[in-house]
């Protein structure tokens, strides 16, 4: 029989009673208030991160796609292979067109050598001017159909090249919205290809705000999907575009990021920073301890005590980060008081 240590038993009976144990209370939970902030320094405007050169290939010529030689996420080379189009209808059309152009050769040296006898006939007395005049027109009729049907055989050929897809310079396959088999037809988009060496941040701005920034204004990029060390990097130059949009009043602010920046990749979320005082009156912001934010998944919020002060998560939306703190953007009232452990405030639930 097995014997049992009672020690051990002791032991996980302890154990089992420490974990059970309820976490702190809501009273006992330390919790301080949202402070306001005066953003005397910079004003943020929320932007997308975009390649400076992106391709979407789309189909010339109809045509089953038989050969896909990439994905997404691939690296390619300039004139490389990407995808391939059936294209025996168009290479038999572009065979019978060299027919065509071999039918017209053969008419042409006849015309040219009946031409070149009339001409010493001619000049013999043999024929009439109306013989020789016939003549040449024969010959120039068939150096125009030549021409005519080597330009049509030109264009079969060209056409059957269509079927043959390659990258139009280096850079990254973004996305194949097609696959082995799926039919192609003029315009259909086949691949989206980017060029990941020239990045840059497109950002809206009010036109109350590009209006007073000075043309020599260079915004500061904020890229927080990025590590720390990255997250602020210095734009290379800044474009504030000459459209408005007529649905939002917003003008697009462009900055181009540093060239070879790695890690960065369109539709990444970025931020462009203004100085305040160049374009919008010092507004008021909220900013809270960096340990009270919570990060769950897609999911960033505080744990926010209630009129009863009980914690409450609730999801917010974060601005610049400043040391020890950070702005809150959206989901925070000033003076609302803040839970500064979020696992003792998960722990009273």
């Amino acid at each position: 029989m097995l014997k049992i240590n009672p020690v051990i038993i002791a032991v996980a009976v302890s154990l089992c009673a420490g974990a059970l144990t309820p976490g702190a209370t809501a009273a006992e939970l330390a919790a301080v208030p949202a402070r306001t902030v005066a953003n005397a320094g910079q004003s943020g405007f929320d932007g997308v991160v975009e390649a400076v050169r992106q391709t979407v290939i789309a189909a010339q010529v109809p045509g089953a796609v038989v050969q896909l030689d990439v994905k997404v996420g691939d690296r390619v080379k300039a004139g490389q292979l990407l995808m391939r189009l059936d294209a025996r209808a168009a290479i038999q059309n572009a065979a019978a067109g060299d027919a065509q152009v071999r039918a017209a050769r053969a008419s042409l040296d006849l015309a040219s050598r009946d031409h070149e006898r009339q001409k010493q006939l001619f000049q013999k007395n043999y024929i009439s001017q109306a013989a020789l005049e016939r003549a040449e027109s024969e010959f120039k009729a068939a150096q125009a159909q030549f021409a005519s049907h080597q330009a049509q055989a030109g264009a079969a050929w060209t056409e059957a090249g269509f079927a043959v897809v390659r990258a139009p310079y280096a850079g990254i396959i973004a996305e194949v919205p097609v696959a082995l088999g799926d039919m192609a037809v003029p315009g259909r988009p086949l691949l989206t290809l980017y060029d990941p060496a020239a990045m840059r941040i497109t950002a809206a701005l009010p036109l109350s705000v590009a209006g007073r920034l000075a043309p020599d204004t260079l915004p500061r990029a904020e890229l927080p999907g990025l590590p720390a060390d990255r997250q602020w990097p210095t734009p290379l130059r800044a474009q504030v575009l000459p459209t408005a949009d007529a649905t939002t009043h917003t003008v697009q602010l462009r900055a181009d990021l540093p060239l070879g920046m790695g890690g960065v990749a369109p539709g990444m979320f970025a931020r462009l920073w203004l100085p305040v005082a160049a374009v919008v009156p010092v507004s008021v912001s909220v900013s809270v301890p960096l340990l009270a934010v919570v990060r769950r998944a897609e999911m960033t919020g505080l744990y926010v005590l209630d009129s009863n002060g009980r914690p409450v998560l609730r999801q917010v939306r974060l601005g610049r980060g400043d040391g020890e703190r950070v702005e809150i953007l959206s989901g925070l009232m000033p003076g609302e008081r803040v839970v500064t452990d979020p696992q003792a405030a998960a722990r009273t639930h």
